[in-house]
């Protein structure tokens, strides 16, 4: 399941960016470096650029815009790794008591209410993500009309990519429904799902990389790589399982033919 960021982080982060105001420096600490220095030279060039090494040198690159023990990075970190540790720890519980199911009467009612608390830890985790962003300097280079129109489009491929898989799925489908029993009848194969594995987790990691190019935001980038390898490590954590449920439901119904 996937975020889609807050509409009130997105106002207040546009009518920040607009003021134009500088960020206060804390008193005792030193100033943030300034995005009109000249990031180290990657790799010795491009001309030199070991491709091996290509992923290793962007993150060191990144890592001297944005400031890692700067509290609202921090909290950003915390909410990214949180969230679908959260739903799958809560999920699997319920597939093995059926506890929320039996609290709330009924496994739909069960599903709406993981779902909408789902719902508001993404709305927490976007305004940590807009917030990490604001609280740290701007990349000169991506500072531009040029990249602004890039993140633009990818905030617009993503969330296109985000509603079509819930529109796909409807709400339970989107929501873990078949950890509380409340399994489809076939494998959802319309789009996006005919074009993209896990539609829903890349679209949303195409929105922060939208919103942290429209920001012109290193931290933001830094961000979206947290959000991309956390959602790798819940695909190869979610997916045998739910094949395993679905096994099960194939499974039973062989043996009532």
């Amino acid at each position: 399941m996937g975020p889609v960021l807050g509409v009130g982080g997105f106002l207040e982060a546009r009518a920040r960016s607009l003021q134009g105001n500088p960020r206060p420096t804390s008193p005792g600490r030193a100033g943030p470096v300034r995005s009109s220095v000249a990031a180290p030279d990657c790799c010795g060039g491009l001309g030199n650029l070991d491709f091996r090494k290509a992923d290793l040198c962007i993150m060191t690159w990144l890592l001297g815009y944005v400031d890692l023990s700067e509290p609202h990075f921090v909290a950003a970190v915390l909410a990214i790794v949180f969230n679908p540790l959260f739903w799958n720890v809560v999920a699997r519980w319920e597939h093995k008591t059926r506890k929320l199911s039996k609290a709330f009467g009924s496994p739909r009612l069960a599903c709406y209410t993981l779902g909408g608390a789902i719902l508001l830890l993404n709305v927490l985790r976007s305004h940590c993500f807009t917030q990490a962003m604001l609280s740290q300097p701007r990349m000169q280079s991506l500072d531009n009309p040029a990249a602004y129109h890039v993140g633009l489009a990818l905030l617009g491929v993503g969330g296109v990519f985000v509603l079509s898989s819930f529109l796909a799925l409807g709400f339970t489908g989107t929501f873990l429904g078949d950890y509380f029993g409340i399994l489809k009848e076939a494998r959802v194969t319309m789009f996006p799902f005919s074009v993209l594995d896990n539609p829903m987790y890349w679209g949303s990691t195409a929105i922060y990389l939208g919103w942290a190019i429209v920001h012109a935001s290193p931290t933001g980038l830094l961000l979206t790589a947290v959000v991309a390898l956390i959602y790798m490590v819940a695909i190869v954590y979610e997916e045998p399982f739910t094949a395993e449920i679905y096994q099960q439901k194939a499974s039973q119904a062989y043996k009532r033919s």
